[in-house]
């Protein structure tokens, strides 16, 4: 074979293998997706019944925001069931600062209220056990997430996984919340510790407004790997 053949060849093989990998990462991405609105309309039912049946506000406010995470999934998923993904990120990014700012928003409020009218937190083993398994499951569903986002530099994808931790932080502090107002009696340390989480989602709502103009596609992320 010709040298100049040889070379056809051998882009011909990379363009194919780049492809495949888009693919793949793309399909990841929305396996990653699926599984996280499963999970959270679970989380959102048992939470809220289990806060009900407690009189937790903690725990109800902790399953209503489960819907924000899907609403956030849900765009994601969206995205990359379109042809052409990179043509709905500006949009897609828009769309989950906005459920950012509501996020921050709803916990604010539900953190003053909380504190105004000295609310403490009831306690509930299932409510604490699907609080716990938030705590377990959503950081790693967040790192898988971002590392293929990261991979194909998808703006909105990592922005979604930093959603998806945004809410494993708020799982820690209801937990942490619950826990030491049952060992110490300080029935303000959940809502103290949900502000800090609002604060917190207020300034990834930032990030991922500002976040369109650092994407490149994923074509040329990947070439430059490989090169």
């Amino acid at each position: 074979m010709c040298r100049f053949c040889l070379g056809e060849h051998n882009k011909a093989v990379n363009e194919i293998g780049n492809s495949h990998r888009v693919h793949q990462l793309q399909r990841r991405i929305r396996f990653i997706v699926a599984f996280t609105i499963a999970y959270n309309v679970v989380e959102a039912v048992v939470a809220v019944g289990a806060g009900r049946l407690a009189s937790s506000g903690a725990l109800v406010s902790f399953g209503l925001d489960s819907t924000i995470e899907v609403a956030s999934a849900v765009a994601i998923a969206w995205q990359y069931s379109r042809h052409d993904p990179e043509q709905w990120e500006k949009l897609t990014l828009r769309l989950i600062a906005w459920l950012f700012f509501l996020l921050a928003a709803y916990v604010a409020v539900e953190s003053v209220i909380a504190l105004v009218h000295h609310r403490e937190p009831d306690h509930s083993p299932v409510g604490l056990g699907m609080v716990i398994a938030s705590v377990i499951i959503m950081p790693l569903v967040s790192f898988l997430e971002r590392d293929a986002g990261r991979a194909l530099s998808s703006s909105s994808a990592v922005a979604d996984s930093k959603q998806t931790l945004v809410c494993a932080y708020l799982s820690v502090a209801v937990l942490v919340g619950l826990v030491v107002d049952w060992l110490l009696g300080w029935w303000w340390a959940d809502p103290v510790a949900a502000l800090v989480v609002a604060a917190l989602a207020l300034h990834e709502g930032k990030e991922a407004w500002e976040g369109e103009s650092c994407a490149a596609s994923s074509h040329e992320v990947l070439v430059a790997i490989e090169g």
